[in-house]
């Protein structure tokens, strides 16, 4: 077996490829994410012991201590000439594992990333809730990013983020921003979101609403005139609306259902679609923009309008994911295999796909 390179050698590779993220995994090699595939850096196979030595030359002591406790572990890791990375360590099968995802220094424009005006307006907002939600790897981090920066860009004010781990760094522009990193700066999200409202904001960013308390701390913010940002881990807007409100106790539906159809603003949910051209991925994105019909249907939890409303409300910057797809598939950018597998409604987007463009007016 071949003698593995430094952990640096390897990031720096990762990011060189163009690559999202770095895998060391025991009986393979390390391996760079690079579009939606896995590109082998090595031609040889890394054991458990050349993965714990790749591993440990990123940490700390107390990340160390904090691994050994715990048995995982997620940090941010900053690398000189290279950039800021995401680590995430895990066991499998009793070995430690790793990945990495990178960070690019640059935060970018909000209008550069492929988002509708919506997404853009929502930063204009004062109070309420907006959510940018998504699976793993759909980009919610950049979204969200990229919209705290144009908040700070356009108002005055005190922005706190809560993190685990603090990725993108702000500078303060016209906006104060205070980074807290969850396990250095605080010791859980309740706790940071408790003592934000006591730290004059003006927004507060919740990069995961993970429980029960941390919601309904991110709620209570929302409704006492803060603007609240936050990620979720759902498909779609009905669904993120679903898990916010099942998290809590039958008992205490209503009361969140109510609560959360006065505060909510907005849902922008991403997902990142293979280009037609094999040059990377382009953003589809539902958007759901808190109209009164919306607000009502929350109330009542008519979940299966929803869609609907989105769909009549396409001038008010409603999007539902299909009409994402089917104009990215009518500009080129995506395959109609792409647009089928990614759908909500199959039938939907066959007709739309269907449908000739209208006869402009010759007159």
């Amino acid at each position: 077996m071949s003698q593995a390179r430094d952990i640096v050698t390897y990031l720096h590779q990762t990011v060189s490829l163009g690559g999202s993220d770095l895998h060391l995994s025991a009986g393979a090699p390390p391996a760079a994410r690079v579009g939606e595939g896995l590109q082998p850096l090595e031609d040889f196979l890394l054991d458990c012991e050349s993965v714990e030595e790749l591993i440990q030359q990123t940490l700390s002591e107390s990340q160390r201590a904090t691994l050994e406790k715990d048995w995982e572990l997620d940090y941010a890791l900053q690398v000189e000439g290279i950039g800021r990375f995401r680590g995430n360590i895990h066991l499998v099968r009793g070995h430690s594992e790793a990945a990495f995802r990178y960070i690019p220094d640059a935060i970018p424009e909000l209008s550069t990333l492929g988002h509708y005006l919506s997404a853009e307006n929502f930063c204009q907002l004062r109070r309420g809730l907006i959510l940018v939600t998504g699976i793993t790897g759909s980009g919610k981090t950049t979204t969200l990013a990229a919209m705290v920066q144009r908040i700070s860009e356009i108002r005055s004010g005190v922005i706190i983020t809560v993190e685990d781990p603090v990725e993108f760094v702000f500078p303060h522009k016209s906006c104060l921003v205070k980074q807290r990193e969850i396990g250095s700066d605080t010791k859980s999200f309740p706790t940071a979101l408790r003592q934000a409202l006591r730290q004059d904001p003006d927004v507060i960013v919740v990069s995961e609403l993970r429980d029960l308390e941390t919601i309904r701390i991110a709620l209570t913010a929302a409704e006492t005139g803060h603007l609240v940002l936050a990620t979720l881990h759902t498909l779609d807007a009905p669904q993120t609306i679903d898990r916010i409100v099942d998290v809590f106790p039958a008992d205490q539906q209503q009361q969140v259902i109510t609560q959360l159809s006065g505060v909510l603003q907005g849902i922008v949910s991403q997902r990142l679609i293979a280009r037609a051209d094999g040059q990377g991925r382009v953003l589809a994105s539902e958007v759901l923009c808190a109209s009164h019909a919306m607000r009502t249907c929350i109330r009542e939890r008519k979940m299966e309008q929803i869609v609907g409303l989105m769909e009549i409300g396409y001038r008010d910057g409603n999007r539902t994911i299909d009409q994402s797809i089917v104009e990215l598939f009518k500009s080129g950018l995506i395959t109609r295999d792409e647009a089928f597998y990614h759908c909500r409604d199959r039938k939907v987007v066959e007709l739309a796909l269907a449908t000739p463009p209208p006869v402009p007016n010759q007159a």
